[in-house]
């Protein structure tokens, strides 16, 4: 039988098959066998759902994260330019077997109408929409790291989203302007996305081999935050850069949701503005040289909440006129002031540093009194109180366990008082998986 015969008998198998982002700079982009290359693979297709973390972790139960790309391969982004990859649900059907020759716009090998819908669900691409407008997003994470292993959900920050995808096989990403070069051994990225209904509620992850090109910012990207379900009102939004999104998972779940979303379906959290995610490059990830980046090869640890403002070596500070009604709280006159401490053990995240207010660049916003003063950046302790100039303020952790980003904000009693992020719950539905395209 000539392998286009074979190929199209093959066809009726595909139409249960899942979606991946193929690319010559995948894992497992020749399948999951030592030695051998699967001109079918379809590995990296299959959905995750109720996996331990070490298991749908880039991918692992079935080994996928065990097979890099080869050599030198990488998906490349250019510094506020755009990338292509190849969604599909079998490497058969892409550019990147059989010299493309089964090829089409969709991603499984067939011709389907422009306005291509199904009241119920699009199954051949399985695509898990019933059209366009409802597909669900998709998005690429990366991490500086070069070295599998050492990524983690604190150090893979998603950099670009693409609305309405997956659709059509070849797809294209934005990346930010101010993305910094990658490590000589290159960075890790992901292509991550979570089914809009449409069947079993899963979320797919894989990995990349990526290196940017044409970077000329250094600025590194923040320690990303978990997202959290804000289509209601998008002030409540993560701010700057995100986590992927982990949903229906046996460990590692970061967001949870219940109740249904305002078109009146089951609320499922989404690479799109219902987590809090714009299409296109997410421009607002960069954090600044002296805070917590992705750039950093230590794991974030849990970091204090508050810490000490005490005088500097660089000059004795006197209080100047201390509210009466603080006993927490002293205004310095001097102007540099250092925040040290005496605790137990520092924080493994890079030092923090405080400006004046009006700056977007830190997590601290103090104002200054009757003078004008920077605190300087300084490896912090877990301590009881937190000074800052001006009337008492209280220091407020955010939504992340892992990162200082403390919010000074004014307050009559100087108490501490820890924010909580919004949770949610989700649906479970049934659905067959079957992914082989040619029977080689």
């Amino acid at each position: 039988m000539s392998l286009k015969l074979l190929a199209l008998s093959s066809f009726v198998l595909l139409a249960n098959a899942h979606l991946a982002a193929f690319h010559k700079a995948m894992y497992c982009f020749n399948g999951t066998v030592p030695g051998q290359v699967n001109y079918n693979n379809d590995a990296p297709v299959s959905p995750l759902w109720m996996l331990k973390t070490s298991d749908w972790w880039f991918h692992h139960f079935n080994q996928c994260d065990e097979f890099p790309p080869a050599e030198g391969d990488f998906l490349e982004l250019p510094a506020g330019g755009s990338f292509t990859v190849e969604v599909a649900g079998n490497r058969g059907v892409t550019s990147l077997s059989f010299n493309g020759q089964f090829t089409t716009e969709w991603g499984d090998g067939l011709n389907h109408p422009e306005d291509y819908s199904d009241s119920n669900c699009i199954t051949s691409p399985n695509m898990h929409t019933q059209n366009q407008s409802m597909a669900a997003g998709t998005a690429f994470a990366i991490s500086y790291e070069s070295d599998l292993s050492q990524v983690t959900m604190d150090n893979l920050a998603v950099f670009t989203v693409r609305y309405n995808t997956p659709w059509k096989r070849v797809t294209s990403y934005d990346v930010p302007q101010d993305m910094p070069a990658c490590p000589a051994g290159g960075c890790t990225c992901a292509w991550v996305w979570i089914p809009n209904g449409c069947g079993e509620p899963n979320i797919y992850m894989q990995g990349f081999k990526c290196m940017v090109t044409g970077a000329t910012s250094t600025t590194p990207i923040a320690t990303p935050k978990p997202p959290v379900w804000c289509e209601e009102d998008q002030s409540t939004c993560t701010q700057g850069a995100k986590q992927i999104l982990v949903w229906n998972q046996a460990e590692g779940n970061n967001i949870v949701v219940n109740g249904t979303d305002q078109s009146g379906l089951p609320k499922s959290p989404a690479y799109n503005s219902k987590c809090g995610f714009k299409d296109g490059a997410q421009n607002d990830i960069f954090g600044t040289s002296s805070s917590s980046a992705l750039s950093s090869s230590s794991s974030p640890s849990s970091v204090p909440a508050q810490a000490i403002a005490t005088p500097s070596a660089a000059g004795a500070a006197a209080p100047v006129n201390p509210p009466s009604t603080t006993s927490t709280s002293t205004v310095y006159s001097t102007t540099t002031l250092q925040a040290t401490g005496a605790a137990s053990s520092p924080a493994s995240s890079p030092a923090y540093g405080m400006t004046p207010s009006n700056s977007t660049n830190y997590p601290f916003n103090a104002a200054p009194h009757n003078s004008s003063y920077t605190i300087t950046t300084s490896t912090l302790y877990t301590t009881s109180t937190f000074y800052a100039s001006s009337p008492t303020f209280s220091a407020t952790p955010s939504n992340s366990a892992n990162n200082l980003h403390l919010v000074a904000s004014p307050s009559s009693s100087g108490a501490a008082s820890q924010t909580t992020a919004g949770t949610c719950s989700g649906r479970k539905r049934m659905h067959k998986r079957s992914h082989r395209f040619f029977s080689m």
